[in-house]
């Protein structure tokens, strides 16, 4: 059967299981919308935490990033899986002590304000959509190159599946949707590992393949880097960046994942203290299994990209390299004219995606009107290593047709746990806390669904009409995450004369301070057409790592601000003091 065929066969399967769930598991009550019901085991918690965090940029995206940037990707690893860590050690089991539905929840009550409460919900909002928008665009890119569907029509039908579980379920259809949308990604992202590793290296294990000898006798990572000097890039196994920037960057996607209300509110899904700890490290397990094979998947691709594009005619090239040509994933210009394709050392094309025309060149490649005169002539896009890997390795249809199974199951799980912080955080921290507070548990659960429903149609928007940064989704979100909620939460759990005003001083000068170093240096929105060069750099950070200095900043002032203003009421102080003693605690508390 043809990739198409059976993508449509397994993309089907898929999600009339996802459709199933969502009818068992509608919920009924304010809790179950917003907490399952408070009752969800640590495995299965563990599994639905595991699929809300591993991303569309997880599954498709961090691969790639390791197969361009080599050893500086560690970033990623360290950053993303040490942020659990953090998690489950420092916030987990007093967050699910204190026993409420979302952060804000937590931050309202904690500094005793509506006004920290709303500062909350706006930073939940900006972080949420900000890391939405590259999920829907993943949805939409999936569709578009497997299911040979218009990536709006993609983006829409992405908008309808998430709408369904999410609409009917909360968080109880959302938690049991992504125990199944786990083990589809996880089995997607191994198989085609597993094969792999075992057609280039004779070894199955791809985490042990890629420390192994190919062909030849040579140490895969030994020929890879050999292939890199040769093209003139820098050897894959060496970093080009900064130690600075390379801790700043892992300790704001630390924190970042600490602080993401999307993760956070999973453990408040369990009925214990305890079981949030077991669920953290159970979640952890479940991750490591696919970011502990990432960086073998990206060894693979860039070793089998470099072996099967380079120097090669366009005659002679792969047709899944003409497939994903249409995608604007890939793409060539032969500057030089001899109609072979010239991948080496310097920028690809351009600097921005290329812009398609309608005309063939003299080779039959599809031509870009912009084109740069840099001396590559290839154009990669990063996403394209983990989703054209299976057919650049030409691996069963079967197995390329899973990929676009697994990048579904991972962008929609995600994204069905940030449309449902986005909506808690209208529904309950806004209208029920502050505007209506009388409102009955049907009205606030209608409110909720009405919310989630907007929320779905302004991620989809976003999925069609991405903003400029889409492509740095993948760590800004993060940044924006460490830049506002961490030391909010981590102050008010361990600090007991942290007050209202220091909280919310810290808050609000964090978050516009990442905003702004995001627009002026990643978008260029800010007084410039481009975005800034990295020799401007503030103490020579990269945008993917200022979230640390926001967050150091956003410290300082709120430790500052509350020491000279007053110190919290004494109810407060002892609540504080509660959270923090090692004992059980009872179900999660329904307002």
């Amino acid at each position: 059967m043809s990739v198409q065929t059976w993508t449509w066969i397994l993309v089907g399967i898929t999600f009339a299981i996802y459709f199933g769930i969502a009818i068992w598991a509608r919920a009924g009550s304010t809790k179950e919308f917003y907490v399952a019901g408070g009752g969800v085991s640590p495995l299965a918690n563990g599994m639905a935490t595991a699929a809300d965090w591993m991303s569309a940029a997880s599954f498709i995206s961090m691969a790639g990033l390791i197969s361009f940037m080599g050893y500086d990707g560690s970033v990623f690893l360290m950053g993303w899986t040490g942020g659990y860590v953090l998690l489950a050690l420092l916030l987990a089991p007093y967050l699910r002590k204190f026993g409420k539905f979302t952060v804000p929840d937590f931050i309202g009550d904690r500094y005793y304000s509506n006004t920290a409460r709303t500062v909350a919900v706006i930073c939940a909002l900006i972080v949420s959509f900000t890391y939405v928008a590259g999920q829907m665009r993943g949805v939409g890119i999936v569709f578009s190159q497997f299911l040979q569907v218009d990536i709006t029509l993609g983006v829409v039908i992405g908008m309808t599946v998430v709408l369904i579980f999410a609409f009917l379920g909360g968080m109880k259809g959302i938690t049991y949707t992504q125990v199944a949308q786990y083990c589809v990604l996880i089995f997607a992202f191994m198989v085609p590992a597993f094969f792999i590793s075992m057609q280039m290296t004779g070894n199955i294990i791809p985490q042990i393949g890629m420390g192994g000898k190919v062909e030849g006798g040579a140490f895969l990572l030994d020929k890879l880097d050999t292939l890199h000097t040769q093209l003139g890039f820098n050897e894959y196994t060496s970093g080009t960046k900064s130690t600075w920037d390379v801790f700043a960057i892992t300790l704001a996607l630390m924190v970042g994942t600490a602080g993401l209300p999307h993760v956070i509110v999973r453990f408040f899904t369990v009925p214990k203290v305890k079981d949030a700890r077991k669920s953290a490290g159970l979640a952890l397990l479940f991750i490591a299994i696919l970011y502990t094979t990432a960086p073998a998947i990206a060894v693979f691709s860039r070793t089998n990209l470099i072996e099967t594009v380079s120097e090669t005619s366009y005659k002679d090239i792969p047709e899944w390299f003409k497939n994903w040509e249409n995608t604007g994933l890939i793409a060539w210009a032969d500057k030089n004219g001899d109609g072979k394709i010239q991948y080496v050392a310097g920028k690809a094309l351009a600097s921005k995606k290329p812009i398609y025309t309608n005309e063939r060149g003299v080779n039959g490649e599809r031509l870009v009107s912009n084109a740069s005169t840099a001396k590559n002539e290839l154009y990669v896009d990063r996403d394209i290593m983990v989703l054209a890997n299976p057919e650049i390795a030409n691996l069963p249809n079967w197995v390329i047709a899973l990929v676009a199974a697994g990048g579904l199951a991972a962008a929609l799980s995600t994204a069905a746990g940030l449309l449902l912080v986005i909506s808690t955080s209208i529904s309950h921290d806004l209208i029920k806390k502050q505007l209506k507070p009388n409102i009955s548990e049907k009205g606030e659960l209608m409110a909720a669904r009405i919310a989630i429903l907007v929320a779905i149609i302004i991620a989809g928007l976003f999925g069609i009409y991405p903003p400029g940064f889409v492509a740095a989704v993948v760590a800004l979100a993060f940044g924006l995450a460490a830049a506002s909620f961490f030391p909010a939460i981590i102050l008010g759990i361990f600090d007991k004369r942290m007050n209202k005003e220091g909280a919310i001083a810290g808050m609000v000068v964090g978050i516009v301070l990442m905003l702004f170093y995001m627009i002026r240096y990643k978008t260029g929105l800010i007084g410039v057409m481009d975005p800034r060069p990295s020799s401007e750099w503030w103490f020579g950070t990269s945008p993917e790592g200022f979230g640390t200095v926001a967050m150091i900043v956003n410290v300082i002032v709120s430790v500052a601000v509350s020491r000279f203003t007053a110190p919290p009421p004494q109810d407060v102080q002892d609540m504080v003091e509660s959270i923090r003693i090692p004992s059980g605690a009872g179900d999660a508390s329904s307002h």
